[in-house]
């Protein structure tokens, strides 16, 4: 039996929302004028009458179609193949960028930069509008036609929000790379795609040392026959290495070209295609369309962070990255500005988050607990004015409760809620959350996004509470990728092929009895010693809660009586440290069965985007191969882990 108190009613809630909370909230407002007397009774209708749920959304959330749509869901072709929004039309550049410029909002800032060495750039809406129909023309006028591919290998600034929005305004299809890559890596994604055109940059920078983006798309481009034409924004303006006829810069494309009309696309047509990758395997290219990305994004910013058009959303990311097209899909379509940070939290100083809020006004700061762990090691207790400031949103990976505590009290002063975040690329945002509105618990979930039919399925996929088990959506939604690029089969085998129209996410969760989730990490780097399953976070945060470990990483490995055994990794804010006295707390913390072997390390190795990459430090341990390196970060070499020594099973 399925639990049915989906949403948080925490006995000791430590976040218990306001008059204020509820006040400003858009859902509790539109639930209000649709006639619902609770949250939960809200979502189950919004997952038993999807066709009247999502037009509400559409009304609620002034998404303008520019043909109004027939029906909201056709799944002729099977559950994992839905169409949305049948028979209208609609283009995202219209919702983010268009209709804004010319309201009153066209004065208003739209997109700020805030670079690695601390330089700030702005555009207005009205200025982001020009520009976005500037660069759709010149990309018409390098021959780029609906449906064609354009690769985005561009640090996050004003350009890349141009450029992303100029290919949905011509049909295009923006393929967002990550700028950590190296070149085979991107090689590999423009290869993929059949990318026409490459959008890069001279060089970005990456805790002050420079990154040669174009160096690593010439060499990227000796492997991509398809690209034609590459655009190159001079961010540093250092000089860098031209070809004629192949290359032109940002700045030298025609200043007044002949204007071109957005396409009126199909909901369903592809927007934007943001490859994720694994440890093996080509990279998985998830596909989003207009009308699906658009809805989602703005659903789960509108109703789940309640975002308003006077909030102002400040984000360390990458465009390669889902947070990136988010960002853009989410707060410029409801009319927020959008401060999109590069680089790491911490440089060029500890203080970089709380000045960036400072500076900016920003209402809605975006962080991840290590991104967290690495401010808080290097905090002197002093935040600047942080009085614009009413939430923190985290996504990416699950908290250790120590760290959630000191963001929450210590720089939040208890009034200030985290709301915590949790989906993927490959559902186009969340699907739990935790609203602002709503008590919540310490590093956890008070709910589901509306619309999607969450459950925790055990083993033999029945309905689990109280226990860990996989995450699993039982319907559909806007926003699921529309498939893999040119790949169905390996689509259905990844999501759709464990239990008979289940969507399996990928990621070990729970919910208790009072409806608070947890998320305990990927499923796949799931630890079952003597039978009993256990994720990786939940140990990492006991160990956490030793202030000596700074940053901490576990996994399984073979063990011939056990099945498994746990291995951490522990990084130190103190080198003089007794490693038996650590060690002897960490069982203690952790409990006996599931007592690491600890090891001391230097650092972790982790995307350039902060997540630890625990499939390649246990391949790296095991002498296993290490699979796609590709968004390593350099400064945490996988070479800081230590090899099991041969016969120490």
């Amino acid at each position: 039996m399925r639990n049915t108190s989906l949403f948080a009613r925490p006995d000791h809630p430590v976040w218990v929302p306001g008059e204020a909370e509820r006040e400003r909230s858009r859902l509790l407002a539109a639930m209000r004028r649709w006639g619902y007397d609770s949250v939960e009774e809200l979502h189950r209708a919004s997952v038993e009458h999807p066709e009247r749920f999502w037009r509400d959304v559409v009304d609620d959330l002034d998404i303008t179609f520019s043909r109004p749509f027939e029906r909201v869901l056709d799944d002729s072709e099977g559950k994992p193949f839905p169409r949305w929004f049948e028979g209208g039309r609609l283009n995202a550049a219209t919702l983010c960028s268009h209709r804004h410029a010319v309201g009153p909002l066209a004065d208003k800032t739209a997109v700020v930069y805030e670079g690695d060495g601390g330089q700030r750039r702005s555009l207005t809406y009205a200025q982001l509008d020009t520009e976005v129909r500037r660069f759709a023309a010149n990309l018409t006028g390098l021959g780029v036609k609906r449906g064609d591919r354009v690769v985005l290998f561009l640090p996050v600034v004003p350009e890349a929000t141009v450029a992303f929005l100029a290919c949905a305004m011509i049909g295009a299809i923006s393929v967002p790379a990550f700028t950590g890559y190296g070149a085979e890596a991107l090689a590999t994604r423009l290869r993929d795609s059949e990318a026409v055109v490459l959008v890069t940059a001279d060089g970005t920078t990456r805790r002050g040392k420079r990154v040669p983006l174009k160096r690593t798309a010439d060499e990227a481009l000796a492997s991509a026959p398809s690209v034609r034409h590459v655009v190159v924004v001079r961010h540093l303006a250092d000089g860098v290495d031209m070809v004629d006829g192949l290359d032109v810069y940002w700045d030298e494309l025609d200043p007044h070209p002949a204007p071109v009309d957005t396409v009126d696309a199909d909901p369903n047509e592809p927007l934007t295609i943001v490859y994720t990758s694994g440890t093996t395997g080509a990279p998985k290219g998830i596909v989003h369309s207009h009308g699906g990305l658009a809805v989602k994004a703005a659903a789960d910013f509108g109703y789940g962070f309640d975002v308003h058009s006077e909030d102002v959303i400040a984000w360390i990311s990458d465009m390669g990255w889902l947070v990136g097209p988010l960002l853009i899909m989410g707060g410029l379509q409801l009319g927020a500005t959008v401060v999109f940070t590069e680089g790491v939290p911490n440089h060029p100083t500890p203080k970089r988050l709380w000045e960036i809020v400072e500076r900016n006004g920003v209402t809605l700061q975006g962080v991840a607990p290590t991104a967290i762990r690495a401010v808080m090691a290097g905090s002197d207790g002093k935040f600047g004015d942080l009085s614009s400031l009413r939430a923190f949103v985290s996504t990416g990976e699950a908290w250790d409760e120590p760290t959630w505590r000191w963001l929450f009290e210590t720089v939040g002063e208890s009034r200030r809620p985290i709301i915590n975040y949790s989906g993927g690329t490959e559902v186009g945002g969340g699907l739990l959350n935790s609203y602002p509105f709503l008590p919540m618990e310490p590093a956890s979930f008070n709910g589901p996004l509306l619309g999607i039919d969450v459950a925790i399925l055990d083993q033999d996929g029945r309905p689990a509470v109280d226990e860990v088990g996989e995450l699993t959506v039982l319907n559909t939604f806007p926003g699921m990728t529309h498939a893999f690029w040119q790949d169905r089969k390996r689509y259905l085998e990844t999501y759709w092929s464990q239990w008979y129209g289940v969507w399996l996410h990928g990621d070990l969760a729970s919910v208790d009895h009072n409806g608070t989730w947890r998320i305990h990490g990927r499923s796949d780097d799931t630890i079952k010693v003597s039978g009993r399953r256990v994720g990786p976070a939940e140990i990492e945060a006991s160990l956490l809660k030793d202030r000596r470990i700074v940053e901490a990483a576990v996994i399984g490995v073979p063990d011939a009586q056990r099945g498994q055994r746990v291995v951490a990794f522990a990084v130190l804010g103190d080198a003089d440290i007794d490693p038996d006295a650590l060690t002897t707390t960490a069982v203690h913390n952790v409990g006996r069965s599931f007592a690491p072997t600890l090891h001391i390390v230097a650092t972790l190795p982790k995307t350039k985007n902060g997540k630890i990459m625990r499939r390649a430090i246990r391949a790296r341990y095991l002498g296993a191969p290490t699979g796609d390196l590709s968004s390593l970060d350099p400064m945490t070499p996988l070479e800081d882990i230590p090899v099991l020594e041969e016969g120490a099973h």
